[in-house]
This record gives structure tokens, C-alpha cells and sequence, in this order.
């Protein structure tokens, strides 16, 4: 048995809390901190110091030394420069250690060197980070020792965005803002805002690190270019939910302890599908501190995952065959005191405030499937959409039977005067209790799913950051909401004006509702007959973000201009380029250096062997048989390997990064699937002793 865990005595010990300010700062200096965090504004310069020495004092008796603008740029990673709390020695020589609130407040990083698609020139270095007062700051622990973390949003000299969080933050004030009309049209006069609530469910791999650190596909593009399958893979589905193996059992348990330190409630752990696959699962938070802890946890997936002699793989397909890795981004709105603006309650067909924004929310997807499509794009997830292991490439809206059956009558005659009830489940069993359930199943082919009180948008990729996602979702229900109450606030009869909008809404956006198997080949033709996008790749989905539609919905809230959302697009074509680069001269160096002279060396044994059976006066057919069939292979690798090096040298020549991520989609990708096409095949006849690099079996069955 290891040490127990006091839980509450742990949970959220390297966070500076409200109730740590509380205990820190003078009662008016905490009342001022809060009101800011509650309902906007800036802290007075006096407050700001005064915040600024509890927080150093804090973290200096908790070990730290320095502290940082923790921010997010554009890579989809955090990004941080640590600066000690070391000022100017006293008279007689004694080390101060300060922090002002001007430093708490402000940073100035370096931004030349972060993606800023076009917004920012090489020689326009000067970029500012801003405490993001609504997040906690926190501290981190490793070998640089503890640092003060402090969560910032990044912005260049003239204001441009140049991170996630910023346009995130805007997009959580429009959403609060549109939706307060809603529900002030219902009402609620108690309201002061409304939260964007997210819960990302986190998938990972695990593999040994032995066998990581030899393979160098892993090392680079994070997945495995080559690799046959394992004579076992999912097919026995017996990884679900199995029983955790010690190893991985260890790993977990330390996880959950950092998290918990952090404030990061990690609250469901469990095996998933794929074999050495994984997943964790948090509480609901509020958008921009769930996106900031999201962040935490693949951080410390990784580095927990050292500890264990273990690499922790967030790519969302690195082993072919078997499942990918997702995120399951589940949204939620709720005002701040406490009603659930997705919550159907027992007769939905009744609750007409849900209604409204149920109809609002089909209206937002449908105007915007292609904006919602795109926030979910990466390299990596090209691999998982539409490929029968996670949601469609198409976006499509899953109601469950119950508001469909509403749906129905609504579009048919205006009101809904009943709806299907759950029943009892009866197990057959004497000694089970049955219980009532729900009234609606679930379906794991929805990309954008409503499971009870929320919506559960499952495209989003596993090494993805959640502010896109959430900034977009954010952003089409504040539009609907807007352009609804725009309508009712100005009705004569507001009781016939809703249930008209509710009526039209649902008429005019029903094509998006599908409740059916996304998977089947059938959905693809009905969809396509519904006038439904269906975008198939990133950089495909890119020019979403630009469109006159777009560009309007963005900037009518205030949450990107034009500028900032050509930078995006600009820095989305370069990063799918710059992965394919690296993915194909990594195959190009593996496949030169490791591969074909390992085959070349067993097709040497092969042939000292047919010579030396024949000179014997023996039958060598067999071992001559299986030389003629790997030197074929062998040739077909030499021809793939000279076509994939040309078209990567033409690739890289091209100066358009819109043109080139194309090419590298079209042309680049084509000859790394033919490139693998013979290394795998030759992988399954090589004798195993003489492969240059760990297999399937290896890396995914010996963890």
C-alpha cells in the first residue's frame, strides 16, 4: 500500500486562491480583487501592489524564486519567461526579493518570434502580456524548481491578438452578454452574467520510453510513419474500461496528485479502446480557467509521464489500425445564479425559455457548421474525422428521441403537446433494483451532441488546444441569441412572438439535425442532399475563418477584426506545411538510413542462404521465393523514397502558403502513403531480430 492522500488537503495547494487572497489581503483590497474578477474593470495601481507582494510572499514561502507570464500563443502550447523576484541588494548587501504590480500586471515578452501570420514584421519584436485576473495563478514544480505561474492573455504593440486566450475572453463576454437578453425576456432579473462552462474529456497514449526514444517518427511528428499492425489490435474490445495494469496504475495516481495540487479536478480515469490508450476526464469550469487547465493537463501528462520511464503521446493518431485520440469538449451555459440555460427539465415541451435556446443553438451550427468544423482541424485529427473511430467530417446536431419527438411537433403544428418519458429499466434480476432512465441514449457518432444539459462538441483532437473550439461556440450562440432577442424585445405579444421564433428557427434549421449512424456511407449522401458542408481536411476548412459571413460574425462582437483572422489563416496553412515537412523528411531519413539497409542486410542472409541450400544440392525455392518477394519490396521502397524526396523538394520550393499546404496535402501526403505502403509489407517478412526500430506489438502491448 503507498502513502494515503488527504485529497482536500491537497487539492489546489499550489493555487493562490480567493480564499488564500482572503486570508492575504486587507479586507478592501479583497473586495476590490473580487468585484473585479465577478464584473470586469482594472485594479487600482495601490490594489495592484498590494495583491502583487501577497502573491510573491506566497509563492517565495512555497520555494518559488521566479515567476512568469504564463500565455498562449499561436503554437497551441504555452509559452513562458521566467524572471526571479532578485531586485537590487539593500545597504548592507542583503537581497531583496520584490514583485510590483506593475509586473503582476504587465509583462513584455519577445513577440517576433511567435506565430503571427503576416500581423506582426520580424523587426516589430515588442509584444505585452496581461494578467488574465479571472484565472488563478499557480505555481509549477520541476527541475528549474517553483515558479510562479501567472495566466496572461498576449497582445502585439497595436493590440492585435497574437494568442487563444484573448479572443476567447471577448467571445465569453459576448456570449454573456446576448444570453443576459434571453434570459432577461423570461424574467430573470437576478442574473448579472452568464458562464461558458467546459468539461474537455482528455485522451492520451502511453508507451515505453526505452522504445520511444528509438524511433524517430515518434520523436518528430509525434506519431509512427511506419508500422505494420500487431496480430492483435482492438478487436476483442477487452482494453474498454479494463482493469488498469500497475504500471499505468502508478501513473495515474501521481497525475491525479499534481493535478489536484493545481487545481484541476481530474475526476474520471479509465483504459479506452485502443490498447495502451487512455483517458481523463475533469468537472466543468469556467471556459477560460477549463481551456488554461486543459493546457495543465497535457503538460503533465507529459512530464509525470518520465517519472515512470513512460512518454505520454497526445497526437491524435500515432499508431495506424487502431483508434485515435480525441477530446471531448462538453459546453454548458449558466447564469450566475444558477439556472442552466440547457437544462430541459422534466416536460422540455413546456420550458419554452429551453426551447428558445435549444432552437437558437440549431440555428447557430447550421449558419456555421463550417466555422465549427474548422475550430476542430488540426494535422493530426485529419486522420481520426470521418474514419469510422470518431465523429463524421460533417457536422451534424444529435437530440435523442425525446427532443426530437418535441422537434417534430414543434416544425408540424406549432406546439408540442406531449413528450417521451425514459420508463424504467428492469434488469430481469430480483436482487437489482430497477430505476428510471433516461429518455434519450447517446450517440458516440455525434459530432455535436446534446447529452442532457449540455452540448457535447466530440471533434475537437487530443493535442488541440480548447480555446478555438470554445471561442467559436461562444461566438455563433452569441449571434443567435442576439438576432433572436433583437426580434422579442420588440414584440407587441412576447407569448406569440417566442413561440413563432422557436417554430421558424427549428423549420428553417432542421436539415442539421441527424440522430442517425454518422458512421455509415448513407449519412454521407443524405447530408450532401441536405446542402450540408462537408469539409475533409484542415486545409480545406481554413478559408472558413475569412468569409464574408465569418468576418462579420466576428467582428459585429468585437471578438476578431479582419486582420486578426487573415493572421490565423496565414498561420494555419504554414503550421499544416511545416508538419508535413517534418513528417516526410523524417520518413525520408528513417527509410535511408534504418530501414532499407536493414532489408537490404536480411536480403544478404537470404541470399548467402538460397546459395549455401543449393550448393548443399537442397530445395532452396522457398528461401529464393521469399528473396524475389523482398527485393520487389525493396525496389518499390527505392522508387517511393526517390518520388517522395522530389516532391518534397518541389513542396518546399513553393512560396504561397496557401498553395503549398495544398501541395503538401495532395502531393507530399500521397507519396508518404506510398512510401509506407512496402515498408510495412517488408516489416511483416523481415526476420524480426534484424528490424531497425520497435514494432506495434512492441510499443503498444509492452507498456
Amino acid at each position: 500500500m503507498g502513502e494515503l492522500i488527504n485529497v482536500e488537503e491537497i487539492f489546489a495547494s499550489k493555487v493562490f486562491t480567493r480564499t488564500t487572497m482572503r486570508e492575504r489581503l486587507p479586507k478592501d483590497v479583497y473586495k476590490e480583487v473580487v468585484n473585479v474578477m465577478d464584473n470586469g474593470g482594472e485594479l487600482s495601481p495601490a490594489a495592484a501592489d498590494v495583491v502583487a507582494k501577497a502573491m510573491k510572499d506566497w509563492a517565495v514561502e512555497n520555494g518559488a524564486t521566479h515567476y512568469t507570464h504564463w500565455f498562449q500563443p499561436l503554437t497551441g502550447i504555452t509559452a513562458e519567461k521566467h524572471d526571479s523576484f532578485v531586485s537590487h541588494p539593500d545597504e548592507s548587501g542583503r537581497m531583496l526579493m520584490d514583485f510590483s504590480g506593475k509586473e503582476l500586471i504587465k509583462g513584455e515578452p519577445d513577440a517576433s518570434s511567435f506565430p503571427s501570420g503576416g500581423l506582426r514584421a520580424t523587426f516589430e519584436a515588442r509584444g505585452y502580456t496581461a494578467w488574465d485576473i479571472t484565472s488563478p495563478a499557480f505555481l509549477k514544480e520541476d527541475a528549474t524548481g517553483v515558479i510562479l505561474c501567472i495566466p496572461t492573455a498576449f497582445c502585439s504593440y497595436k493590440g492585435e491578438a497574437l494568442d487563444k486566450k484573448t479572443p476567447l475572453l471577448r467571445s465569453m463576454e459576448a456570449i454573456s452578454d446576448q444570453a443576459l437578453r434571453i434570459v432577461r425576456l423570461f424574467g430573470n432579473t437576478g442574473a448579472t452574467k452568464v458562464v461558458a462552462s467546459v468539461g474537455p474529456e482528455q485522451e492520451y497514449f502511453l508507451v515505453d520510453r526505452e522504445k520511444y526514444l528509438k524511433r524517430a517518427d515518434l520523436i518528430f511528428a509525434g506519431r509512427t510513419l511506419f508500422g505494420a499492425p500487431a496480430p492483435k489490435g482492438q478487436e476483442m474490445e477487452d482494453h474498454y474500461f479494463g482493469t488498469i495494469r500497475e504500471r499505468i496504475g502508478a501513473y495515474m495516481k501521481d497525475l491525479n496528485i499534481e493535478l489536484w495540487k493545481l487545481g484541476v479536478t481530474a475526476k474520471t480515469q479509465h483504459n479506452e479502446v485502443a490498447p495502451a490508450q487512455h483517458e481523463l476526464a475533469p468537472i466543468y469550469e469556467t471556459a477560460n480557467i477549463a481551456v488554461d487547465h486543459n493546457q495543465l493537463v497535457m503538460e503533465t501528462m507529459k512530464k509525470v509521464a518520465g517519472r515512470h520511464g513512460l512518454t505520454c503521446l497526445l497526437h491524435e493518431k500515432p499508431f495506424a489500425g487502431v483508434n485515435g485520440s480525441g477530446k471531448h469538449n462538453n459546453w454548458s451555459l449558466t447564469t450566475d445564479n444558477g439556472v442552466n440555460l440547457l437544462d430541459p427539465g422534466d416536460t422540455p415541451n413546456e420550458n419554452i425559455q429551453f426551447l428558445l435556446v435549444l432552437a437558437c443553438m440549431i440555428k447557430a451550427v447550421d449558419i456555421h457548421a463550417d466555422l465549427l468544423r474548422q475550430s476542430a482541424s488540426d494535422v493530426g485529427n485529419d486522420h481520426r474525422l470521418g474514419a469510422n473511430e470518431a465523429p463524421p467530417a460533417i457536422i451534424s446536431v444529435f437530440l435523442g428521441e425525446q427532443l426530437e419527438d418535441v422537434v417534430r411537433q414543434l416544425v408540424e403544428t406549432g406546439e408540442a403537446a406531449h413528450v417521451l418519458q425514459g420508463g424504467k429499466l428492469a434488469t430481469g434480476v430480483s436482487t437489482l433494483p430497477d430505476f428510471e432512465k433516461d429518455a434519450t441514449d447517446r450517440n458516440r457518432t455525434s459530432p455535436f451532441a446534446f447529452t442532457g444539459n449540455k452540448f457535447e462538441f466530440r471533434m475537437v483532437g487530443s493535442a488541440d488546444s480548447v480555446a478555438s473550439p470554445n471561442t467559436i461556440l461562444n461566438a455563433i450562440a452569441a449571434e443567435a441569441f442576439c438576432e433572436a432577442a433583437d426580434i422579442l424585445e420588440k414584440a407587441d405579444d412576447f407569448d406569440l412572438a417566442v413561440h413563432d421564433l422557436i417554430k421558424e428557427y427549428l423549420t428553417k434549421h432542421q436539415r442539421i439535425i441527424f440522430n442517425g449512424n454518422g458512421y455509415a456511407p448513407e449519412w454521407v449522401a443524405e447530408a450532401k442532399r441536405r446542402g450540408l458542408p462537408n469539409i475533409k481536411s484542415m486545409v480545406e476548412a481554413v478559408d472558413t475563418l475569412t468569409t464574408d459571413k465569418s468576418v462579420k460574425l466576428f467582428e459585429k462582437f468585437g471578438i476578431f477584426t479582419k486582420a486578426e483572422l487573415e493572421s490565423r489563416e496565414e498561420v494555419l496553412y504554414e503550421i499544416y506545411a511545416k508538419t508535413i515537412n517534418i513528417e516526410a523528411l523524417t520518413m525520408i531519413d528513417m527509410a535511408s538510413k534504418q530501414i532499407i539497409p536493414a532489408v537490404i542486410r536480411y536480403s544478404k542472409s537470404l541470399a548467402d542462404t538460397v546459395i549455401a541450400v543449393r550448393e548443399a544440392g537442397a530445395d532452396a525455392s522457398v528461401a529464393a521465393d521469399l528473396l524475389k518477394e523482398i527485393s520487389d519490396k525493396l525496389a518499390a521502397m527505392k522508387a517511393a523514397l526517390s518520388k517522395l524526396k522530389e516532391v518534397e523538394t518541389a513542396a518546399s520550393a513553393i512560396a504561397d502558403a496557401k498553395e503549398q499546404a495544398f501541395y503538401y496535402k495532395d502531393a507530399v501526403k500521397k507519396a508518404m502513403d506510398e512510401l509506407r505502403a512496402p515498408v510495412d509489407e517488408a516489416e511483416m517478412l523481415v526476420d524480426r531480430q534484424m528490424w531497425p526500430i520497435p514494432t506495434y506489438a512492441d510499443l503498444i502491448f509492452e507498456v
